[in-house]
């Protein structure tokens, strides 16, 4: 059996201000704390990522209260945390460095947003040659000008079969 993470990309306090939160963000906190209560017990590793932008680009700037980690699913010892800036989580970070230190080759990805970070890390993890799963019911956006964010969620979750295994929280066994 492979080795697995649970990766957790940019559940950040700024993602979950009241005048513009993400779309149904407590259901994803609670799926990722069942998550992290599932990884921990199996003792596999648990990989948190965090954006960083410029004070012009946008509210995560690095070391700012809206940049850390939510505290309803924050790290504990021994958890790794990877900072990036851009929407890859492996570009020019470490990521895939303490992936293979680790043996991982499976990756059960949830985080923020759909269609630009969590899309993004998936293929590239994909095109890494990791077996990824996508938890359907742990990954969230915002409405766009076009799309409404469940629209948004239920496309990506169709897409990136093609990709990734896809599952609900309740399904994922490490």
């Amino acid at each position: 059996m492979s080795k697995t993470a649970l990766l957790i990309v940019d559940v950040q306090k700024g993602m979950f201000f009241e005048d513009y939160p993400v779309y149904q963000g407590d259901r994803l906190i609670k799926n990722v704390q069942e998550l992290l209560l599932k990884a921990r017990a199996a003792q596999a590793p648990v990989i948190y990522v965090q954006h960083a932008e410029d004070e012009d680009s946008g509210p995560l700037v690095f070391g700012t209260t809206a940049w850390e980690v939510h505290d309803d699913i924050a790290p504990q010892d021994g958890d790794v945390i990877i900072h990036k800036q851009t929407p890859d989580s492996f570009y020019q970070t470490h990521l895939e460095e303490e992936l293979r230190k680790q043996g991982i080759e499976h990756i059960v990805l949830t985080g923020i947003q759909t269609e630009v970070c969590v899309d993004t890390t998936c293929r590239r993890a994909r095109s890494l040659d990791y077996k990824v799963t996508l938890v359907t019911d742990a990954h969230s956006t915002w409405d766009s000008q076009v799309l409404k964010a469940q629209q948004i969620i239920d496309h990506h979750n169709a897409t990136l079969r093609w990709m990734a295994t896809a599952k609900k929280a309740e399904e994922i066994i490490f």
